[in-house]
């Protein structure tokens, strides 16, 4: 398939803001599933600076600087990609037992050095013994450890509960745990902590999801959101996306733009203001298969 997505971001100050930087993830990934066409990145004001790199997890970091007064800014990203099928379940007959895994990590990390830097705590995806609890009911003794992460995709989708209210980015993981509410952010870092608990290596990685409208109703501009996810490693397969909020295995659906420890580290747009008092933010994104899509 091959899809066109636009987000756009826009901020309306209080009070002129003098001078803004931002950094923003926006463009996507190039995957073995996953292939871009286009991508483009506009600002309103025009920036005096941009630029763009890779950062440490080889995701496009775009820097943006304006150095005019202004008391609105909007960024959008408009890119097209195709999307391949990804394998299913039954294709992954091989995966080790979780606890042989979990071994290797700990005593071979020097010949996993890349799933090592998913397997420890970061700022707001600490391990814990509740976690460890809570993954242990689907990472039962000798289970395969891709059969024990779609069980635990499955718990997480049963028990949890879609609630854009419940929560917000600063809400601590314990609390939602606790709480069995929030949004596809809380349910991948879940999915996470639970994991990294049992010393397994686990990644957090954003995107978009195309969304299908109701029978007979158009697709709705802007009506679509960011999307969160997560990616098992596997010594045999490599990387596996599981996604507890949609209770799927990844598969031509979703479009992968930047993966990390946590949603700090892929957050779409954060930056530093000087001015602007209070903001209100509003996040538009249209997900679009490209026969469909809006010019």
């Amino acid at each position: 398939m091959r899809y066109q997505v636009e987000h756009r971001t826009l901020y309306s100050y209080e009070i002129p803001v003098i001078q803004s930087q931002q950094l923003v993830h926006m463009m996507p990934r190039e995957t073995p599933y996953q292939q871009s066409v286009s991508y483009a990145l506009g600002c309103h004001p025009q920036p005096a600076e941009q630029s763009r790199c890779l950062d440490f997890f080889g995701n496009h970091n775009d820097y943006v600087t304006i150095l005019i007064p202004h008391q609105s800014l909007q960024v959008t990203s408009r890119f097209q990609v195709e999307v391949s099928p990804r394998p299913t379940m039954d294709a992954f007959v091989q995966s080790p037992a979780w606890e042989q895994l979990q071994t290797m990590l700990q005593l071979q990390g020097a010949q996993h050095v890349e799933a090592t830097r998913y397997v420890y705590s970061t700022g707001k995806i600490k391990s814990s013994e509740a976690l460890a609890n809570f993954a242990r009911r689907c990472f039962t003794p000798q289970r395969s450890l891709l059969e024990a992460a779609m069980a635990l995709t499955q718990q997480i989708h049963q028990e949890f509960e879609f609630d854009p209210q419940a929560t917000d980015v600063a809400t601590p993981l314990d609390e939602v745990l606790n709480g069995k509410r929030g949004v596809c952010q809380d349910f991948a870092h879940v999915m996470i902590g639970a994991m990294r608990s049992l010393g397994l290596a686990c990644r957090y990685v954003s995107g978009y999801i195309l969304t299908h409208p109701p029978a007979g109703k158009p697709r709705l501009i802007g009506a679509d959101a960011s999307h969160a996810w997560v990616s098992v490693y596997c010594p045999v397969y490599g990387w596996v996306d599981f996604d507890p909020t949609n209770n799927c295995l990844v598969q031509h659906e979703h479009i992968t733009v930047a993966w990390g420890r946590d949603f700090n580290d892929v957050s779409p747009m954060r930056g530093v203001v000087l001015g602007g008092g209070k903001q209100q933010l509003v996040v538009r994104v249209t997900v679009t298969p490209l026969e469909y899509a809006f010019t």
